[in-house]
């Protein structure tokens, strides 16, 4: 194999592929990148045997062949050659010559033909999302995805179609405190589509790979696989097997103290007296009268805090106490002037939302303080 490719090119998606690549492998040949070369393009490809991401890129190719070399050696020495340089890649007997400038290296390598691939069988449902969309997907439901491996089926973001007003696809997370949803219209063939988890690290993949795509990602899946089409990059994933509790039953639809409030002043209340809040229960309590929002902390080893917020509020005077981390993580989601807070009571779920036309909306668990 030889072949040429100007050094940013190859930088940009090495950075694409490398990072699916586990820094500590039992089986060498998933610390490397498949690299093929042929019709003046290479193709590199990555796993770790759950997900998959291919990408190709223009090269002068002199002679057509493949190999397999350490991801992230090969991504690190890109990273420091001189900039503008054009690296010339030879391989051959087990070993791969990189040559740029007056730099040159020598990598072992080890051969294409034990690089494992995910085989992807039949993928039946098939649609287009824009990239925009998907993107406001991820970021307003991942913070909410569950990191606890004991319960595997919440380690990622469950994706389903239903029939509401309207046909919609929907995106949730939850770890058990908080619920994030997303509602978008149906996209022309997700009807009937199985309903899928996305695991946590296909979704932080596939939100780095979102930023250089301008138009439409095609999605295809089966029960099993997902696979998304990225301009010239291709991400495919094992689905999480596991069935997605029931969350609608979580989300209130009884709540009614609304309160009106500006996220940012909030949130920068929430944030400045949670700086004395113990580690371990990052308590806030909120004690709300007509029209005005008293935040405030207590802390056995550092103290107490208080701040008075403003906001609209004409229902009962009571007090609730939340996780200030998970409300700091809701708050940062929304774009709006106002967020509605539905409560209840102190020990009943409490629905946050901008409006109820937003496309978004999220369930928080109050704390005991």
């Amino acid at each position: 194999m030889k072949a040429t490719i100007e050094r940013a090119t190859l930088l940009k998606c090495l950075s694409h592929v490398q990072s699916v690549v586990e820094r500590r492998n039992t089986i060498p040949i998933l610390s490397n990148v498949l690299i093929e070369a042929a019709d003046g393009e290479l193709r590199l490809m990555a796993t770790d045997l759950d997900l998959q991401v291919v990408d190709t890129v223009a090269a002068t190719v002199a002679q057509p062949g493949s190999t397999t070399v350490s991801a992230h050696t090969l991504f690190d020495i890109a990273r420091k050659l001189p900039e503008g340089s054009q690296v010339q890649i030879t391989a051959a007997d087990g070993k791969m010559q990189i040559v740029a400038g007056r730099a040159r290296f020598n990598l072992s390598t080890l051969p294409q033909d034990d690089f494992p691939k995910i085989a992807e069988g039949e993928l039946p449902t098939k649609f287009e999302l824009p990239a925009e969309t998907l993107k406001q997907i991820i970021d307003k439901t991942r913070f909410a995805i569950s990191t606890e491996e004991t319960r595997y089926y919440l380690n990622g973001i469950f994706l389903h179609v239903t029939d509401d007003a309207t046909p919609v696809l929907k995106a949730a997370a939850t770890d058990g405190h908080r619920l994030a949803r997303v509602t978008v219209p149906r996209p022309e063939g997700a009807a009937g589509m199985p309903d899928v988890i996305v695991p946590r690290k296909c979704v932080g993949e596939l939100r780095k790979l979102l930023d250089e795509v301008d138009g439409a990602v095609e999605v295809t899946l089966s029960p099993t696989k997902i696979r998304f089409g990225l301009g010239k990059a291709v991400l495919t994933s094992k689905l999480i097997d596991g069935t997605f509790p029931d969350y609608s039953r979580v989300i209130p639809t009884g709540n009614d103290k609304l309160l009106k409030i500006d996220p940012k002043s909030f949130m920068q209340g929430v944030d400045r007296v949670a700086t004395i809040a113990s580690e371990k229960t990052r308590a806030v309590k909120m004690a709300l009268e007509r029209d005005r929002i008293t935040l405030s902390v207590t802390s056995p080893e550092n103290g107490t805090a208080a701040e008075e917020v403003p906001g609209a509020y004409t229902a009962t005077e009571f007090e609730i106490g939340f996780n200030a981390r998970y409300l700091l993580d809701i708050l940062g989601q929304i774009d709006g002037d106002t967020v509605e807070v539905h409560l209840n009571d102190a020990a009943a779920p409490t629905l946050i939302r901008e409006n109820d036309t937003a496309s978004a909306l999220y369930v928080l668990m109050p704390m005991r303080v």
